[in-house]
């Protein structure tokens, strides 16, 4: 029996690759990657080397030149309020919509997000009420009562996603954490330093400075 297809939002992070590594265990894969500008950044350059990695039921890139960077491998960029958490939830709701409309194409069973906040009581409660609120928008107005929006990664800290993705074995090369858009990390970034710091506190090396280095 074929597995049930599930909608993955992908923008080329650490957080979408271990989402859709997670997702593809038990679904077919649609990665439906969005930008912010017509023209494709690092994000978009390592989101193509994940859909070759994962290869995929389909995959769609859709270009949506109105949203900020949030949804980016580091959301919120320079911007205090998109670096909040309401900040990167305001941002999700159009891609939410465009995936639950991809769902219903596909008739997916799930929408898969890579959204993560750790297990910190008041933005992890906001953030569920957010995603519950999410699926009865679904599941009663909108009468898709068999989809679901899962966010596996929510409550994790950045090192267990790390931990999670050696796991199912993601391909971490492959993924993108820095503020800039250079062709190599500048590993001095907010960006490069969290991800270097959840390498470390995973007990992990990271393969992306392991390919940098060759």
């Amino acid at each position: 029996m074929a597995k049930e297809i599930a909608i993955v939002l992908s923008n080329g992070s650490i957080n979408s690759a271990v989402t859709t590594g997670l997702a593809a265990q038990k679904y077919r894969p649609v990665l439906l990657h969005v930008e912010p500008a017509t023209t494709g950044g690092r994000g978009r350059v390592v989101y193509d080397q994940q859909v070759g990695h994962f290869k995929p039921y389909r995959e769609h890139v859709l270009a949506m030149p109105f949203l900020t960077t949030v949804h980016q491998a580091n959301p919120g960029g320079n911007d205090p309020r998109a670096a909040s958490l309401g900040g990167k939830l305001l941002e999700l709701l159009p891609m939410v919509a465009v995936a639950a409309r991809f769902a219903v194409h596909y008739q997916a069973a799930a929408v898969c997000l890579g959204l993560r906040v750790g297990a910190h009581g008041e933005e992890l409660s906001q953030a569920t009420e957010y995603v519950q609120i999410w699926n009865e928008m679904l599941n009663l107005p909108c009468a898709q009562a068999e989809l679901e929006i899962l966010t596996p990664l929510l409550e994790l800290d950045a090192w267990q996603v790390v931990d999670v993705g050696f796991q199912v074995a993601v391909p971490f090369e492959k993924t993108w954490s820095c503020l800039e858009e250079g062709s190599e990390p500048c590993w001095a970034c907010r960006g490069c330093r969290g991800r270097e710091a959840a390498f470390q506190q995973a007990g992990k090396p990271d393969p992306l400075r392991a390919v940098r280095k060759v």
